[in-house]
């Protein structure tokens, strides 16, 4: 997701080259938010965002559309090389507008559609393929390398911008992050089980920490923020105030 009139746009530009290798990004002005599921990163990146003036980058949103195109088209999810080249074929656009985040994939409004449960159960198997992760991660080091940018996600300060200046691992216990999820998941009118969510909540952690390309880790040079007994508020305030000392 990206601020004010900016835009993200994905298109098939990726099928001759998504496997070689990608050089390192030199963007420095980046405050770059890794986190776990449920601990708050695209609310608060996109608030860090709008009061220091930087661009928004929502890689969840990213790999969210993707998995909802793979779905929609009945492509085989277990199937790496079909789910590449169908992202590679895929038209995405990330837009922020006053009235909230509009995503389209071909045209077709999906920024309901992407925060299904459905959707959050299945991400992983894209987010695991190396394909489609060089392919998305060139795209977002691209936009980076721009305009000073906001971007979050699980590998943003340790494969997508490592030498970014202002590097933050979001945090919180996992009970925190499960009602968080049901908070939303409440105002979308989706129904759950909290216990079921809690383990889908672990699930995904597990999924996130210990797949083979890009896990996510803190970088050894991140600053720690453990939000658990933060407000939003607080949990932007000090994002922004880490972000003003150091970059």
């Amino acid at each position: 997701m990206i601020a004010g009139s900016q835009r993200l746009d994905v298109v098939a530009e990726f099928i001759p080259r998504y496997w070689k290798k990608m050089p390192m990004s030199d963007a420095t002005q980046i405050v770059a938010i890794d986190g776990p599921a449920g601990a708050g990163k695209s609310t608060t990146a996109k608030e860090v965002a709008r009061r220091l003036g930087f661009a928004f980058l929502d890689t969840g949103a990213m790999y969210r559309a993707a998995t909802w195109w793979a779905i929609d088209q009945g492509i085989n999810l277990d199937d790496g090389d079909a789910l590449a080249a169908h992202t590679a074929a895929m038209t995405l656009d990330i837009e922020e507008r006053d009235s909230g985040q509009v995503v389209t994939v071909n045209g077709q409004d999906v920024s309901a559609a992407i925060r299904t449960p459905e959707v959050t159960n299945l991400i992983y198997k894209l987010d695991q393929n190396s394909a489609i992760r060089k392919q998305l991660v060139e795209l977002q080091r691209r936009f980076g390398e721009k305009q000073p940018t906001v971007a979050e996600g699980r590998d943003i300060g340790t494969v997508v911008f490592p030498k970014a200046k202002c590097k933050i691992y979001l945090d919180a216990s996992l009970d925190t992050r499960t009602n968080r999820r049901a908070r939303q998941m409440r105002k979308r009118g989706q129904a759950y089980d909290w216990d079921t969510l809690r383990a889908e909540v672990h699930e995904r952690d597990e999924q996130s920490k210990n797949r083979a390309d890009s896990p996510l880790r803190k970088a050894d040079d991140a600053f720690l923020l453990d939000s658990t007994d933060m407000s939003w508020d607080e949990t932007v305030d000090a994002v922004v105030r880490h972000a003003q000392e150091v970059l």
